[in-house]
């Protein structure tokens, strides 16, 4: 299966070492294709005071560092069209938010590179409605939808995050995962599902509590692959801190759900 996991945010170059070091059991594991994840920047928090990240360059040499240091594969997010070059010479896997998950000219430029391009659902979207996300990007690479077979080709992903369900809740149809994997392999974000969007005054909150069931759900239902953010202490995380997992945790249920595959 594929494995997303890493902090939200580059909160500074100890802390992105220290948990990328927690990782390191998925790199050698056979079972899994492992990816690390962390934003250079994070462009669409709740407040403008609110930290954002070290910026595109400075990342960018820090997920670098990364790579040298673990032999990691890397993903990252990109907001701006303008981010997608310098970004693509380093990550494998360019991420495109679930707030601008149709926006074609960032999803057409992502596509012409030779990344994995991650469209994550917008939570105000319909997931059958996903499958126009995904026909910009693979007709930007020139592929034939009618022909196209997305098991054999892994160069795009559809992730899903949850829907909106009134204010400052997300909720989870399970069924999204059916509907999208029609499109492309489905990755299930077990951690941002369970975000409360604006939920805390200026900032978003979240019940890290309900992400090892939720997963346990998608591994039953069957997916491509999952999105854990992790950290060694979510209550110093500069972003997502209530909805992410700490890393024992995070362990914990990676073996669950390899255990519920072995049975389907």
């Amino acid at each position: 299966m594929i494995l997303i996991a890493g902090p939200c945010v580059i909160e500074s170059r100890d802390n992105l070492m220290r948990i990328a070091e927690g990782l390191t059991r998925y790199k050698e594991d056979n079972e899994i294709d492992f990816y690390f994840k962390a934003s250079f920047d994070k462009a669409n928090r709740t407040s403008l005071d609110s930290f954002r990240g070290p910026g595109l360059h400075e990342g960018l040499k820090l997920l670098e560092e990364v790579q040298k240091e673990f032999g990691y594969k890397l993903l990252t997010d990109v907001h701006e069209g303008w981010q997608i070059e310098e970004a693509s010479h380093v990550v494998d896997v360019l991420q495109i938010p679930a707030f601008l998950c149709r926006q074609t000219d960032l999803l057409v430029a992502a596509a012409k590179t030779e990344c994995v391009v991650n469209v994550k659902k917008g939570q105000f979207m319909n997931p059958s409605d996903m499958e126009y996300s995904a026909l910009k990007v693979l007709q930007s690479r020139g592929v034939d939808e009618a022909t196209y077979d997305k098991s054999a080709d892994a160069k795009m992903w559809l992730t899903e995050r949850g829907s909106s369900f009134g204010y400052g809740n997300l909720v989870v149809d399970m069924r999204s995962l059916v509907i999208m994997r029609a499109f492309a392999p489905v990755i299930f974000d077990a951690t941002h599902a369970v975000q409360m969007p604006g939920g805390a005054g200026g900032k978003s909150t979240g019940k890290r509590e309900f992400v090892p069931p939720l997963s346990r759900a998608a591994a039953a239902l069957g997916v491509d692959g999952f999105f854990f953010e992790t950290h060694f202490d979510p209550s110093i995380a500069l972003s997502d801190g209530p909805n992410m997992l700490p890393l024992e945790d995070l362990y914990q249920s990676i073996e669950t759900i390899k255990k519920i595959q072995s049975v389907l």
